[in-house]
């Protein structure tokens, strides 16, 4: 999800002065002494202003209405924006009823995992196995790469924040201007959105950690010793496009395809070593996944703790309870400007998305309406990438009988924030996250051997502790660098960031800030 400030302004407002080095992955990380350090937490004023009927630019018109039992609630109004491409028909109408039965089914059945991907599993729910899997896109990112062997899974969400489509076309104007989040050259190819989902042998106490994008980590196949794990797949897909360019390909929709598939491969592996936990399947989709998801779904209710008016992303809600359209839903898990935790309660308001996402597809009245389920196909087919091997259908079909229970979405956590080389970064734990995760995936977690250095206050040291549980794999790292982690050391720190409350699924409508 968006990143940097190319990702939360639009094309017309003024740049903040400090650029990512994110926005172009093959330049190295600027180290002109110019700082630009993000508020702490204790300095940083959670935005309140009074609602006054508006959305911020291209985001919509807002109309707040009385909640039931007292409670400030909202609705949006928005005229939808055309889509690009008309809904598409089966073309069996004699199967429609049964097909619509077994969506109904598999949609309860698959209610843990449309928490995270519900736009990729709920439109195989409706589809039947030989019409839908023809026009999925499959990635080999993750062969040879260790998996669980204990029934559990692991899964994946990579979000992507370019404005591209999954063969890197760019999108068509109109939906440019609904995404009110610049150009097509705009975002790159940052991974803003990083979430691990755990799903155990037994199908019960599911987990997902979103990953911060700023988290600083070792980096040790690219030509920075470290980087934010959202900039490895856009590093090393530039890489790898420029050393195919050099042995003389240039064919552009290669060069895309390879290129993409290295950095997939070179993401995974970054969590993979983070978390010391296998990753057995993943899913990616861009900014125009989330919008989609929203626009098929007719809407996203989302709830909000305080009033927030933000500018560069166009959202500007009242507190309370709201239904967002497409473009406002983007803005909602956009912003991080004007926010208590920023990028942290940004993390939020996607676990909250997700999680209404699930509650709208769980209702009665997406299970019944042809239109949404055929949209919610050609979201899956247009925005999503899945890893090789995964049969959807069939795993979808799998999950029958998983009880609807209590989904939870933590955040890693983050021990300080710092200015690294002119650049915003977050000091993590790579030892205490690999505990944490290893530990909440039911991972038995070996005692971590006395470091030379203590990594929490270096902010350098990624060694892991490793693992001898068969489900799990450890992949220990080096510190082959320490530049980072003294540039780290010499910021004022301030207070531990608060991660906030986990966002738990209970049935209902998450409120976050």
């Amino acid at each position: 999800m968006p990143d940097h400030p190319d990702l939360d302004v639009s094309p017309t407002e003024p740049q903040p002065t400090r650029r990512s080095v994110s926005e172009d992955p093959t330049r190295p990380i600027p180290t002109t002494p110019t700082p630009d350090r993000r508020p702490r937490p204790h300095e940083r004023a959670a935005a309140s202003t009074p609602d006054d009927g508006t959305v911020g630019a291209d985001a919509g018109t807002f109309r707040a209405i009385p909640a039931r039992s007292g409670t400030a609630r909202g609705r949006s109004v928005e005229r939808d924006p055309a889509r690009r491409r008309a809904p598409r028909r089966s073309g069996h109408d004699s199967a429609r009823p049964a097909r619509r039965r077994t969506a109904i089914g598999l949609a309860r059945a698959a209610v843990v995992v449309c928490s995270v991907i519900a736009f990729v599993v709920c439109g195989a729910m409706w589809m039947g196995a030989s019409t839908f899997r023809g026009g999925l896109g499959y990635s080999n990112a993750l062969q040879g790469a260790p998996r669980s062997t204990d029934g559990a899974q692991n899964i994946l969400l990579i979000g992507l924040d370019t404005r591209k489509d999954k063969n890197g076309n760019d999108l068509p104007d109109d939906v440019m201007r609904q995404l009110h989040a610049g150009d097509g050259d705009s975002g790159g190819y940052n991974t803003n959105t990083l979430i691990l989902m755990h799903i155990p042998a037994d199908r019960k106490n599911i987990v997902a950690y979103s990953i911060p994008r700023d988290d600083l980590v070792e980096t040790p196949d690219l030509d920075v010793s470290q980087a934010k794990i959202k900039e490895v797949y856009g590093r090393t897909k530039a890489a790898t496009e420029d050393q195919l360019a050099n042995e003389g390909i240039s064919d552009p929709a290669t060069l895309e395809a390879k290129g993409r598939d290295a950095g997939r491969t070179a993401t995974i592996k970054a969590v993979r070593t983070l978390t010391g936990v296998p990753i057995d399947r993943f899913a990616e989709v861009s900014l125009i996944g989330f919008y989609d998801v929203a626009k098929a779904l007719g809407g996203v209710e989302v709830c909000l703790n305080h009033a927030v008016s933000d500018d560069y992303s166009g959202a500007n809600f009242s507190a309370g309870m709201h239904r967002l359209s497409a473009s406002q839903a983007l803005a909602f898990v956009r912003q991080r400007h004007g926010l208590t935790r920023g990028d942290l309660d940004r993390t939020h308001r996607q676990q909250a998305f997700l999680l209404s996402a699930l509650h709208q597809v769980q209702s009665a009245g997406t299970l019944t309406d042809v239109g949404k389920l055929n949209r919610l196909m050609s979201v899956v087919d247009d925005d999503v990438v899945f890893s090789q091997g995964w049969d959807v259908v069939s795993w979808a079909q799998d999950m029958i009988g998983v009880p609807d229970q209590k989904i939870s979405f933590q955040t890693l956590p983050v021990v300080r924030y710092a200015t690294v080389d002119d650049q915003d970064v977050n000091i993590i734990d790579p030892v205490a996250i690999r505990a944490e995760v290893q530990r909440a995936f039911g991972v038995p977690v070996a005692a971590p051997a006395p470091s030379s250095s203590d990594t929490s206050q270096s902010g350098g040291s990624q060694s892991g502790a490793s693992s001898s549980d068969s489900g799990s794999e450890a992949t220990p790292t080096t510190d082959d660098s320490s530049d980072g982690a003294q540039d780290a050391s010499a910021d004022d720190s301030g207070p531990a960031p608060d991660s906030g409350p986990a966002v738990v699924n209970t049935g209902t409508i998450p409120c976050v800030d």
